[in-house]
This record gives structure tokens, C-alpha cells and sequence, in this order.
């Protein structure tokens, strides 16, 4: 219980309604910031491409989200007669919750600073933290989920009754298991950093500005956002619902409400995805408190700073979208099994060289050198396999051909 939250080591009442309140709070934040998310990208996408955007529902087109879910509600829903019908309506939800549970382990405020409080707040008497839950195993809950919202998109393929939707899920199920691996290896470097696996001790592990983003020297952080965005199934590696060729994907046959939360879970994890790197490399709520102390050192700065951190990769993910084209299904794979994953697995060993050889004071010179040498001729034997490879699969079409 103690490792869910410190006002846990004491159950009564006010603890039980305070935690009610916060998963209730957290929810709520979550959905207005989906709906807000929604109306962000179409605008930031309109403005890159010289278009107008909604400007119509609201102050700055800002309800248009709201009229959209309005609408889902009210449209039939249909279900196919070929469809799996349970697992056809549950698949939706297995892509929802994931979302929201990743988000209740996020530190969205607290004074992290050196020799500050750990991130420990007071409310209404309760020693707590600003976040739902914070478990021992808090970053392999957050990799659990990741790897548990493929199933929505799986079985909502494969319940459908219909070769575009079971295409969709299958590009899906390859596609995330495959940048799975890259985005695992690249938190391990973030682990060996912090020592820990909260999301509490890797925000309070990175304070003073010593940001696992150039700790880990920024690999593993360009490894990770490459993963997430892959793992979020968005632009450019979105082929799990490219309409050219697949006319929605995995979710073709869904209408109303269902469809609607597919959409909404596709955002929710936008932004859950986003507070996760924040969280591992950029300090999380983490900034300068200017000297100030009290409730706004505890809550308001520390939620503005990871407000601004949080909206540079929402803005990052909007721009991925308006400005990248679509890879081919090849180069998607190619990248992530023969580039991303061999990149993250290098990268970690040499950390882990680095780590041993400060902890055991060996000679850093010639441990460099090592490592160069080792990690340039792995870097070239992987370079030419992967080139052998090639020219044998261009051989084996010219025969096939002739």
C-alpha cells in the first residue's frame, strides 16, 4: 500500500474520498485535455497547410471537439453480421484504459528540486503526491500498457468480419511489437541512470537540470520518440489505417460511440505518451522555483513547467503529421528492426561500459577507445549484413522474374 502512495500507510476515510477524488480529478483532466488536444492539432495542421480550420463551434472553433462527440453519440451504431460481436464491442475499451492508466502514474506537479520535498505535497492534511498512484514498478506499468493497447487494435480487426479491418490489425500487431523492443531497450537506459523504476525517483533523480536527455547523451531519448510515435500508430507510420489502401483499417467497420472512442483513444495517448517522455527526460514537473515557496512552489509552478514541456511534443507529434509523408510498409520494419533497435542496444551497452568504468575507476581514455572501436565494427558488420542481404533478395527477384 505504502508504495501506492504515502497517505496509504494510514486507511481511513478521508484517504479513501481524497484518492476517489483525485482518479475522479485525473479522469476528468484527461478528457478535457483529449478534446482540447483534438481542436489543437486541427488548427496547428491548418495553419501549416493555409487552410482555416474550425472557427466555427465557439470562441476559435474551440467546441468543435464537442460538437463532434455530440454527434457520435447520436449516429447509429452498427455491427457487422460477420462480426465476433462480443469482442467486437469490448475491443474499444482495451484500447481506452490503457491510456488513463499510464496517466495516473505521471507526476503532474510537486516540488522536485534539490533537497526539496521528493515531490510530497500536503492536502487537507494527507501527505500525498500529485498523481494517482505511484507504484514500485511504475515504468513497467507504463511498458505493460503500451503493449496491452495492441490488443484493442488486434482484436477490433480480427472481430470485424472484414479483410481490411484484419489487415489493418495485423500491420498493427507486427508494427508495435516490433518498435516495442526499441522503446524498451531505450527506457533501460533511463533505469541504469536513475537506479529506479517510479516515475517519482526518475523525476527526482533528474533534479538540477540533470535531465536524462543529455545524461544518457540523447539517444535513447530520439530512440524513444521515434518508438512512441510508431507505437501511437500516428503519421508517418500510421499504415495500421492508411485510407489509400486499407479504407479506414482496423476500425473500417465501427460507427458512433465506438468509433468515437477509438478516436479518443488514439489522442488520449498522444498526450499520456507525451507526459511519459517528459517524465524520463525532461525533469518532469521539474523547473526553477524562483525562490518561491509554499502552495505555489508545491502546485503552480511545478505544473506549469511540465505544461510547457508537455505542449513542445504535442506541437512535435502535430508537426510529425503536417509535414512527414507516409513510410512503405518495408521501410517501417527496416527502420525499426534494423536501425532502431541495434542503434538503443549499442547505445545501452555503452552507457553500461561508462557506468562500470566510473564506479570501478578504470582508465577513461582506454575505455573509450575500446568502446569506439568496438561499437564502429559492430556499426560495420551490421551495415554489411544488412547490404548482403539486400543484393541477395534483388538476385533472388532477377531470377524469379527471368
Amino acid at each position: 500500500m505504502i508504495a501506492l502512495d504515502p497517505m496509504l500507510e494510514h486507511l481511513h476515510l478521508a484517504v479513501v474520498l481524497l484518492t476517489i477524488g483525485k482518479v475522479v480529478i485525473a479522469f476528468a483532466a484527461l478528457l478535457v485535455a483529449v478534446m482540447l488536444m483534438i481542436w489543437f492539432e486541427r488548427k496547428v495542421v491548418a495553419d501549416m497547410q493555409n487552410r482555416i480550420g474550425p472557427n466555427k463551434a465557439g470562441p476559435f472553433g474551440i467546441l468543435q471537439s464537442l460538437a463532434d462527440g455530440i454527434k457520435f453519440f447520436f449516429k447509429e451504431d452498427l455491427i457487422p453480421d460477420q462480426a465476433d460481436k462480443f469482442v467486437f464491442k469490448l475491443a474499444p475499451y482495451l484500447s481506452l484504459v490503457p491510456a488513463f492508466i499510464v496517466f495516473s502514474v505521471i507526476p503532474l506537479a510537486g516540488d522536485f528540486s534539490s533537497g526539496g520535498k521528493q515531490g510530497i505535497v500536503e492536502i487537507v492534511g494527507q501527505k500525498t503526491r500529485v498523481q494517482v498512484a505511484d507504484p514500485h514498478m511504475g515504468m513497467l506499468l507504463v511498458l505493460a500498457m503500451s503493449s496491452i493497447a495492441v490488443y484493442g487494435v488486434m482484436l477490433a480487426g480480427w472481430s470485424s468480419g472484414s479483410k481490411y479491418p484484419l489487415l489493418g490489425s495485423v500491420r498493427a500487431t507486427a508494427q508495435m511489437v516490433s518498435y516495442e523492443a526499441a522503446l524498451g531497450l531505450s527506457v533501460l537506459a533511463v533505469f541504469l541512470q536513475s537506479g529506479s523504476i517510479e516515475t517519482s525517483a526518475i523525476v527526482a533523480g533528474q533534479a538540477g537540470y540533470k535531465w536524462n536527455l543529455w545524461v544518457t547523451f540523447f539517444v535513447p531519448f530520439v530512440v524513444f520518440l521515434i518508438a512512441a510515435t510508431a507505437e501511437l500508430n500516428r503519421p508517418p507510420f500510421d499504415l495500421v489505417e492508411a485510407e489509400q489502401e486499407l479504407v479506414g483499417g482496423f476500425h473500417t467497420e465501427y460507427s458512433s460511440i465506438r468509433f468515437a472512442l477509438f478516436f479518443l483513444a488514439e489522442f488520449m495517448n498522444t498526450i499520456t505518451m507525451s507526459a511519459v517522455i517528459v517524465t524520463l527526460f525532461l525533469g518532469g514537473p521539474a523547473g526553477p522555483s524562483f525562490g518561491l515557496t509554499g502552495w505555489v512552489a508545491d502546485y503552480v509552478l511545478p505544473f506549469m513547467w511540465f505544461f510547457i514541456k508537455l505542449m513542445l511534443f504535442l506541437f512535435t507529434f502535430v508537426w510529425f503529421r503536417s509535414t512527414l509523408p507516409r513510410f512503405r510498409y518495408d521501410q517501417l520494419m527496416d527502420l525499426g528492426w534494423k536501425f532502431l533497435i541495434p542503434l538503443a542496444l549499442g547505445w545501452f551497452v555503452v552507457l553500461t561500459i561508462t557506468r562500470v568504468s566510473t564506479d570501478e575507476g578504470w582508465n577513461w581514455g582506454l575505455v573509450g577507445l575500446i568502446t569506439a572501436i568496438g561499437f564502429t565494427a559492430m556499426a560495420g558488420l551490421l551495415t554489411k549484413a544488412i547490404r548482403t542481404a539486400g543484393q541477395r533478395r534483388e538476385l533472388e527477384f532477377e531470377e524469379v522474374s527471368d
